[in-house]
């Protein structure tokens, strides 16, 4: 929704009301806080504001924003809404009810605002985009999420080695602020095995005529679609009865 908050709404016989083609809305006293939806735009008859007089508000908007999910680092994220003006202040405010203001904001054009933040906080937040006449409008829902990104726990690199033919049984871990999962990313992996889901790699080897060195790139996500890729590899010997595993 839109909010006009100012210090004084009146009449031209000084009295505290602002009239809408719908109705009438009284404001009891100054710095009151009127409520109008979002991007409408409120035509008076004649009306002082903060002392001047205007004929018509309008709010603005915010629709949407990209990207939608964040890190604790500074980032960029684009706002498209209506009725944005060169000045506007942007605020992100947390479900919790703490208001961060944005490190920088370029004006792009009436439709679309840059603002960067620094948001150490996770969680998610409304933005609220208020012009330099302090007419503002807020994201009807919280469009932001401030989100760790997964982190590997598992070092890059050989997992360790199997025979050819023989079982195939790794494991690989990465930790996040929700739940984790993994998938095959690019490279080769041994003949018969499978990135699973839960991390772990299974299967029976099949294919190595000779020791072979398999490369390949695993890719974690969590439940914000955040990725962290990582490089890992398995060496598969021939003739030789062994094999290890390490996580």
């Amino acid at each position: 929704m839109g909010i006009l908050k100012v210090d004084t709404i009146k009449d031209q016989d000084g009295n505290d009301i602002i009239q809408e083609s719908s109705g009438t809305v009284t404001v009891g006293q100054s710095g009151q806080t009127v409520a109008v939806a979002a991007g409408a735009t409120l035509s008076v008859p004649s009306l002082l504001v903060n002392g001047e007089s205007v004929t018509a508000i309008t709010l603005p908007t915010v629709t949407s924003i990209s990207p939608s999910t964040i890190e604790n680092t500074q980032t960029t994220i684009t706002i498209t809404g209506t009725n944005f003006v060169n000045g506007a202040i942007v605020n992100a405010i947390s479900t919790t009810g703490a208001i961060y203001t944005a490190d920088t904001v370029t004006f792009n054009s009436a439709t679309s605002i840059d603002a960067a933040f620094t948001l150490a906080t996770d969680g998610t937040y409304y933005i609220r985009v208020e012009n330099p006449d302090g007419l503002a409008g807020r994201s009807a829902s919280a469009l932001l999420t401030v989100s760790d990104a997964p982190t590997w726990t598992t070092a890059a690199g050989s997992l360790g080695s199997i025979a050819a033919g023989s079982s195939i049984n790794f494991s690989v871990t990465a930790t996040s602020d929700s739940a984790v999962t993994y998938a095959y990313q690019s490279g080769t992996l041994p003949g018969g095995a499978t990135v699973n889901s839960d991390g772990t790699i299974t299967g029976t080897e099949s294919g190595a005529t000779a020791e072979t060195i398999y490369s390949f790139t695993i890719r974690a996500t969590d439940l914000e679609s955040q990725t962290a890729d990582r490089a890992f590899s398995i060496t598969v010997t021939v003739g030789i009865n062994n094999g290890g595993q390490f996580n």
